[in-house]
């Protein structure tokens, strides 16, 4: 995650507060001291940095704190509150037309992934607000990106407006919301020409497209890579064409992160979309809370939640938790489990939104190879049927049939039997203390 640096910096200086019985204004003054510091380090812009100081040493020191039962705590609060308020407080949501179709120009330099994201936005609207987008190809200058929108079109099946390179984009844009009205369209998307860096004839012709088709939202797609010259490029854009909000692309990059924590402040428009890796479902909603939480190591679980439920079918999952709680679980239901879990994303990732992971050892430098997880498939499907449903039946030939089916050593098949058979068995455990639990009046909160 781009936070990752401020992130331990901040959890190391959080942690050092986190227990004080009493707080005094030396100790604050210590703590704020090395905050400043990591967002400096992290590319946060010099005067965001100093009002963020300001307002937490204020509530630091004040009453709500000296006078708390539990002050360490309360400080920690603090800064989570105002980390929370610098990006812009609450969840900013993308604009509903009165009457569809709702316009949105996607703006942006060359090069910071204006064309992926609005595919992306396109298939979040479809995917997570039931919507009908149509997507726009109005950037007749760079070689191929009409073509490019075209295959995200096609990869998404989602339908895209063309005119070709050799119509005005101002044309297009009034032609497109045309069409759009015609075939009962809710959103459209219009993909603009980008350059290497703002120019004037670049910035006159967005703002015809923005005076001929009224748009709800002008989105600007910042590559969240470029720290500060994204925060600079925000205010540009901004200045002279008037945005409503930002979509912050590489924001799972090796990056600071700085910008996330500046643009808002700044701009004073919102970040209303994340970019958080190349796949086309790779775009989330910013929660500005959320993103605090995470970076103050104390979880994200709600995202985690969200995640979970748009891709696990909740049918299955109340089989699968009737099969665990009885211990039947087979290979096969293991199978599918790792194949609804790997559809939420990379593993490291969502292993970092829970609460606490931030003191797992080497959490940090974790990476999970997604082909570990091919090679487990392998070996569940190189069994019979009746090997998934009793594993007890597999041998010493059976393992080596097995292994050779899957291109995998007889020492993995041998693991994950091993490891599978002891998650049976610690389920059972749980099932059992479960119903001593209920026989004594109360219940396992995890249960």
């Amino acid at each position: 995650m781009a936070f990752e640096g401020l992130s331990e910096r901040l959890q190391k200086t959080m942690q050092k507060i986190r227990g004080k019985g009493k707080v005094t204004e030396a100790d604050v003054k210590e703590m704020m001291r090395e905050v400043r510091l990591a967002l400096l380090y992290a590319d946060v812009n010099l005067k965001v940095v100093k009002s963020f100081v300001k307002k937490v040493s204020e509530r630091a020191v004040g009453q709500e704190v000296m006078k708390s039962l539990t002050p360490g705590q309360q400080v920690i609060k603090v800064v989570k509150d105002e980390l929370t308020e610098l990006m812009g407080g609450e969840q900013s949501k993308i604009a509903t037309a009165n009457k569809p179709p709702t316009v949105v120009m996607m703006v942006g330099l060359q090069g910071a992934g204006k064309t992926t994201t609005t595919g992306k936005l396109a298939n979040l609207l479809r995917k997570k607000y039931n919507r009908k987008p149509l997507l726009v190809a109005a950037d007749i200058y760079r070689p191929a990106a009409i073509n490019q929108l075209q295959t995200l079109g096609k990869q998404l099946t989602l339908p895209v407006f063309s005119l070709g390179d050799k119509v005005s984009p101002v044309e297009i844009a009034t032609k497109a919301i045309e069409k759009a009205k015609e075939e009962h369209h809710d959103y459209v998307l219009i993909d603009t020409a980008g350059r290497l860096h703002i120019d004037e004839n670049l910035m006159d012709e967005l703002k015809q497209i923005k005076e001929k088709v009224n748009p709800d939202e002008i989105l600007l797609v910042v590559d969240a890579m470029t720290g500060q010259d994204a925060v600079n490029v925000a205010q540009s854009f901004n200045d002279q064409l008037g945005v409503t909000g930002v979509v912050l692309t590489k924001l799972d990059g090796d990056t600071r992160g700085g910008a996330a924590l500046s643009i808002r402040a700044v701009t004073e428009k919102p970040i209303k979309f994340v970019g958080m890796g190349e796949k086309m479902d790779a775009l989330e909603p910013f929660h500005p809370e959320r993103m605090a939480s995470r970076i103050l190591g104390m979880g994200d679980v709600l995202s985690l939640i969200e995640k979970a439920e748009a891709t696990i079918d909740e049918e299955k999952a109340k089989e699968l938790e009737q099969k665990m709680r009885s211990a039947s679980l087979t290979l096969d239901d293991f199978l599918e489990q790792l194949a609804q879990v790997r559809n939420m994303g990379p593993l490291d990732e969502l292993l970092k939104m829970l609460p606490g992971a931030n003191k797992m050892k080497g959490l940090n430098n974790l990476k999970i190879d997604d082909k570990q997880i091919s090679h487990v498939e392998a070996i569940i499907q190189s069994m019979t049927k009746e090997e998934k449903e009793h594993p007890e039946i597999i041998n010493a030939s059976r393992r080596r049939r097995i292994a050779k089916g899957s291109g995998r050593p007889v020492q993995e098949v041998n693991r994950l039997l091993k490891q599978f058979e002891e998650m049976k068995k610690m389920m059972k455990q749980m099932n059992n203390m479960t119903k001593k639990g209920k026989r004594k009046g109360f219940k396992l909160p995890f249960m």
